[in-house]
């Protein structure tokens, strides 16, 4: 499988967000992820794209992966030819390498810009808060995280008060701390009403 990765930055830092497109061997499109990940830089914004590609394709069974990236700081660090000096960087860079290890085959591989703009369009479509123009429509996670498919907003009833909105967040709990796989814009006292999905026992 092929994962195209970009993070995209406004300012640096700034408003970021990343895109992910996953090709198959034929060239189709088998998924899309994007998010808005607050305020960050390019650097880190490239990094959370490649661990939302890492923790999707673990999701999907997938055991071989290939990730191209525009960013050659992030390809040469994961190779080995950089150190990565950058306290932000450093636990994504770990945790990089933690996924990768669970890949039976990983490569990553600096390519030029212009191969990396689907998924550059991804990042600034969540940035722009825009639904994404494409072909393909998003695959939904389960529980990897990134890329998180919303229920549809229903039409406001002429007249009366506002219907309720219900929409569809994903989240993960771990060490006792329940962490939403998107970043969320919600406004102050919105109610939220948890269905757990519990693990089925071998």
């Amino acid at each position: 499988m092929l994962a195209t990765i970009d993070g995209a930055a406004r300012g640096n830092p700034g408003p970021a967000a990343y895109g992910v497109v996953f090709e198959d061997a034929a060239g189709r499109v088998r998924a899309q992820l994007a998010a808005r990940i607050g305020k960050a830089t390019n650097n880190v914004a490239e990094y959370r794209g490649l661990l939302a590609a890492l923790a999707y394709a673990r999701q999907q069974g997938w055991r071989a992966l290939r990730v191209r990236t525009d960013s050659e700081l992030l390809a040469r660090q994961l190779n080995g030819d950089y150190r990565v000096r950058s306290a932000d960087l450093k636990p994504l860079h770990a945790e990089a390498r933690r996924l990768i290890a669970g890949f039976d085959y990983f490569a990553v591989e600096a390519v030029p810009r212009k191969l990396t703009r689907p998924a550059d369009k991804l990042a600034n479509a969540a940035l722009d808060k825009r639904p994404v123009r494409s072909g393909q429509r998003p695959e939904r996670t389960k529980a990897s995280g990134h890329g998180l498919s919303r229920a549809e907003k229903p039409p406001r009833k002429s007249g009366g008060s506002a219907p309720e909105v219900k929409q569809t967040i994903r989240a993960v709990y771990e060490n006792g701390v329940l962490k939403p796989l998107e970043s969320l814009d919600l406004p102050d006292g919105t109610e939220v009403e948890l269905s757990l999905r519990r693990p089925a026992k071998e």
